[in-house]
């Protein structure tokens, strides 16, 4: 081998730096491991919110400690922002799909048309969306296009004011397209700028912010976060910040009378309501009243509207009245009836009742009247704001300070000067709700454009206000259409199991090698150690995400980097056993490997190539470790244990690698392959046709990740039924499905309920109904609090929870067939180019073909009684992709070797020259199949529970993949060629003319 000492010097200095990356690790957890010592030590387990107070003391001795050298002048600080990365499943968090509206972009650029054919086409586009899977703004243009001399550069669509410099009413719709393309595409590429600002001032430690392609969404993922609502508030909000002139109670004390009475003869009087004692509200009413022209006698049979009211406002404050908050909507609707509307003066016509910041554990909420216009726009809005923080006022309380720009330091002098004059209030709104609403004491008003909102914030929420004022709005709402929470106590269950089954595969692996081929093997381990440390300080040094998948995908690799050093020293027992000299025989068992190595690892790393495109979150991670496995393992492989072994045996030394009892194993082989042909067509279609008619009457059990839902894993503190559980639930939710998931206390969780219905309050009665389901199973003292997630470290309840719309469930779906199929395609083609014949290629993908049909059809026919989770989901993608990438690699080894005799034995018959490469080869695809099945054994045994349906999809795609390579993909290309005649088949000689 040359250039020995620069491969050295590289070896070194990859070792050198993955230790250096992986430092950064072992300081943040030695500190952590620390911290959580002294919270243990500072607080007692009788405390109320054990949990809570512990982690809050964990965060207060890290704040303090942060920036102290721990190791040679390293802080926890740095050592934090620098350690390898973990996902979610191991660390608990949350993960979040966000769609941004496309609607509410248009709507925004036409200055909100109402233009009869660009709403009806906004309306067809939504409804289009609901059953495909083209991008929103497709949908919209195709729709518009239908719509009968419809002009997008109309003045009132997109030919406005806001676009004139770059739309004219001169244009057609095809000009006008490509312009709004970008215009959507900046706004989508702003929201996504704007929530990274958010994000990264939350103060999760490292967030992962991604867009998805053109089609709007956005993908958050915050490891280690917890409080569930203030991550969805803080992703959704779009900060429409806006300043409004707002009238006082006592302008509107004869409106609500007039209008309570009006709505007596068009509501029908709920009498269940009408039987509550009404007295001290009506008496307040009075009050109300008391200013009012003709409020000359006072409504004793209460009507609609006063049957909501608990409160009336004080006649020179802004507070109209106070509701109870679950009847917001039915007021907004009363209020807002054209015979209600009609009763307004003129000049109080464009009235905008919103409604208050509803407080913390409190169930009313306060009406406002907002002074608007016929655009309904207010005077000043929040795109002035150029800077925010949340301080303390003087008498200790959460405020949040704004500066504004120079436009709105004037615009916001005039209107505080006028409200001084008037005596009255401007109401500070932030996205349609009233956060205060204080009044101007300063003559002339405020000058300097500083202000602040106060309105009785924690702390949390106002440092979450600053950040979404100071990071800007977002331009268009965002809804969640995806999204998981882990808890950290399953997170820390999913690190045990995945470092165990790590430990336990990789013991099995180093014992093997040296118990296969002696010292050689030895040089070999250290080889594979060495690959594991450069693995992690790779994914280190990248900054990506370690997942459980991505554990899984190390492990994977580990059993396959192996196959390189088993193609190696297989070659160089073959050169021993023609008579060359130890050193020669190195030499080209080196080089004779070489091409199969490649082939073999080229083929795998193109399928994990199209599940890193095509993939999302934890299979991401699985993708990106495999890729990363494929290139190290083929340096430590290649190159250092290359580096051992020449070194041992540059004096003459004799290494052996075999050892006594696997010296002679496999030798002289002579099954006749190709003559068995029949009878594995035979039971390859029975098994593929047992699999085709179960997908057809049986099907699969499709994940949430495929057909939209919520699912929940949920602890009980003993064993329960699943079957009662699922009874109950269905009584619940008119649809659910239980399994057991992992042990007999502990299931997953499934329902379609309002699968459409967004919001925090769907989510939370959802919650309810689960635990009203299962409290039979709970504990006694277990509340409906200790049950939510809410990031708790108690062992009983949610552990974790999903979510998915029916629409992004369609599309990942849809991802996934182009994942596999786009697999199968760039394999076949990459074959064909190598290989020059289109055999080759058509046998290997019938192989694979065979492989994945097979493994789809033991999952349809096992699902309903294998006692762990056989869901088809993301991670059952990666598995069936893992399965083509694994068989590919068999495949292209055996089609190497069966290249390599054609070129060697030229005068042999075809036959002949496939059996005889075929047996040359079996030590080889028995010893990696061995040795991968038991790695994959003992993830599946000792690994987390949320990847054993993938990992037992793998071990079924090794036990097929290794028998089609040998009976499936060889014949076909066989049959295939002999019925063309090909130049492989005219290789004729008397010399032993037997063909298979």
């Amino acid at each position: 081998m040359q250039n020995k000492g620069i491969i050295k010097v590289f070896a070194v200095l990859f070792v050198l730096v993955s230790i250096y990356q992986l430092s950064f690790t072992f300081i943040a957890n030695k500190v952590e491991n620390e911290a959580e010592e002294f919270a243990q030590a500072q607080v007692s387990e009788t405390v109320e919110d054990y949990s809570g107070e512990r982690d809050r003391a964990e965060r207060r001795y890290l704040d303090s400690i942060g920036n102290d050298p721990v190791f040679l002048g390293i802080d926890y600080n740095t050592a934090k922002n620098k350690e390898l990365n973990k996902g979610l499943d191991l660390k608990g968090g949350i993960d979040a799909t966000l769609q941004i509206s496309v609607r509410d972009i248009l709507e925004g650029l036409s200055n909100e048309s109402k233009n009869p054919a660009f709403n009806q086409a906004l309306d067809a586009a939504d409804q289009a969306q609901k059953e495909s899977q083209d991008d929103y703004i497709d949908l919209f243009f195709e729709a518009f296009d239908n719509i009968e001399g419809a002009n997008l550069a109309s003045p009132d669509i997109f030919a406005n004011k806001t676009l004139s410099n770059e739309i004219n009413f001169e244009m057609d719709n095809d000009e006008v397209k490509p312009i709004i393309r970008r215009k959507v595409d900046e706004s989508i590429t702003s929201a996504f700028e704007v929530l990274r600002k958010r994000i990264d001032k939350f103060g999760v430690v490292q967030p992962n912010i991604q867009r998805l392609g053109n089609s709007g969404r956005i993908l958050v993922e915050l490891p280690g976060a917890k409080d569930v609502e203030r991550i969805k508030n803080l992703l959704q909000t779009t900060a429409q910040l806006e300043f409004w002139d707002v009238y006082k109670a006592g302008e509107f004390g004869s409106f609500l009378f007039q209008a309570n009475e009006t709505l007596k003869g068009i509501v029908k009087k709920d009498a269940s309501k009408a039987a509550v004692d009404s007295t001290d509200v009506d008496s307040d009413i009075e009050n109300l009243l008391a200013d009012a022209e003709d409020s000359t006698e006072v409504a004793v049979d209460r009507g609609p509207l006063f049957e909501t009211l608990v409160a009336p406002g004080q006649a020179q404050g802004p507070v109209l009245a106070t509701f109870e908050a679950e009847d917001r909507e039915q007021v907004i609707e009363y209020l807002n009836m054209p015979q209600i509307r009609s009763l307004l003066p003129a000049e109080q016509r464009y009235v905008k009742f919103v409604w208050g910041k509803q407080e913390e554990d409190s169930e009313l909420v306060d009406l406002y009247a907002l002074k608007t216009n016929r655009q309904n726009k207010a005077e000043l809005a929040g795109n002035v704001i150029t800077d925010a923080s949340q301080q303390f006022n003087q008498v200790g309380s959460v405020v949040v300070t704004m500066q504004m720009d120079g436009v709105g330091a004037k615009k916001w002098e005039e209107m505080t000067a006028r409200a001084a004059a008037q005596g009255s209030q401007i109401a500070i709104v932030l996205d349609d709700i009233v956060y205060s609403a204080p009044g101007v004491s300063q003559a002339g008003g405020i000058s300097g454009g500083r202000s602040e909102i106060s309105g009785d914030f924690t702390v949390a929420e106002g440092k979450d206000l600053a950040n979404v004022l100071r990071a800007g709005k977002l331009p268009a709402s965002a809804e969640i259409i995806r999204s998981a929470t882990v808890g950290p106590s399953l997170g820390q269950e999913a690190i045990d199991s995945g470092m165990l089954s790590f430990l336990i595969a990789l013991a099995f692996v180093l014992v093997w090698m040296i118990f296969y081929y002696g010292k050689a093997g030895a040089y070999a381990d250290i080889a594979l150690m060495v690959n594991i440390l450069i693995i992690f300080g790779v994914l280190a040094g990248l900054g990506a995400v370690l997942t459980l998948p991505g554990i899984a995908g190390i492990i994977l690799t580990i059993g396959m980097s192996v196959d390189a050093n088993v193609l190696i020293f297989e070659r160089i027992r073959e050169e021993l056993a023609k008579g060359k000299l130890q050193k020669d025989a190195i030499k080209d068992g080196f080089n004779n490997a070489l091409s199969s190595i490649l082939d073999a690892n080229i083929t795998t790393g193109l399928t994990g190539l199209i599940l890193l495109i095509f993939g999302t979150g934890p299979i991401k991670g699985f993708a990106t470790t495999l890729l990363i496995g494929i290139a190290t393992s083929l340096f430590t492989a290649i190159f250092i244990t290359r580096l051992f072994i020449d070194a041992y045996t540059k004096n003459g030394k004799d290494l052996a690698f075999s050892t006594g009892v696997t010296k002679n194993l496999f030798k002289n082989m002579s099954i006749d392959f190709l003559g068995k042909r029949k009878i594995s067509y035979i039971v390859s279609f029975v098994l593929i046709a047992v699999s085709i008619g179960s997908l057809l009457t049986n099907s699969l059990d499709q994940g949430i990740d495929f057909v939209g839902g919520r699912t929940y894993t949920v602890r009980f503190d003993q064993e329960v039924n699943p079957v009662e559980v699922e009874n109950n639930l269905i009584a619940t939710f008119g649809s659910a499905d239980a399994k057991i998931y992992g042990s007999n206390n502990q299931l997953k969780i499934s329902t379609k309920y309002k699968t459409d219905e967004e919001g925090a309050e769907v989510d939370e009665e959802i919650q309810q109904k689960l635990y009203d389901a299962v409290q039979e199973y709970l504990p006694s003292g277990i509340t409906y609090e200790q049950f939510r997630i809410e990031g708790s470290d108690d062992k009983i309840g949610i552990l974790s929870k999903a979510k998915v719309r029916p629409t992004i469930a369609d599309d990942i779906k849809e991802n996934s067939l182009y994942a596999v199929f786009g697999s199968l395609i760039v394999v076949f083609l990459y074959i064909l180019l190598r290989f020059s014949k289109w055999q080759f290629g058509l046998g290997a993908v019938a192989a694979v073909f065979h492989d994945v049909l097979i493994v789809l059809g033991i999952f349809s026919l096992t699902y309903k009684f294998m006692p762990f989770n056989m869901e088809i989901d993301q991670a059952f993608i990666a598995a069936i992709l893992t399965v083509i990438g694994y068989s590919l690699n068999d495949t292209v080894v055996v089609f190497d070797r069966i290249r390599e005799f054609v070129n060697d034995h030229p005068k042999w018959v075809m036959g002949r020259t496939i059996n005889a490469a075929l047996n040359s080869t079996l030590s080889r695809t028995l010893n990696t199949s061995l040795t991968t099945l038991i790695v994959l054994l003992a993830i599946f045994i000792f690994g987390g529970e949320s990847i054993r349906g993938l990992i037992f999809a793998l071990i079924v795609g090794v036990v097929v993949g290794t028998y089609s390579s040998l009976f499936i993909a060889t014949p076909v290309m066989y049959d295939t060629a002999k019925k063309k005649g090909t130049e492989l088949l005219k290789r004729k000689t008397v010399e032993e003319p037997v063909e298979a």
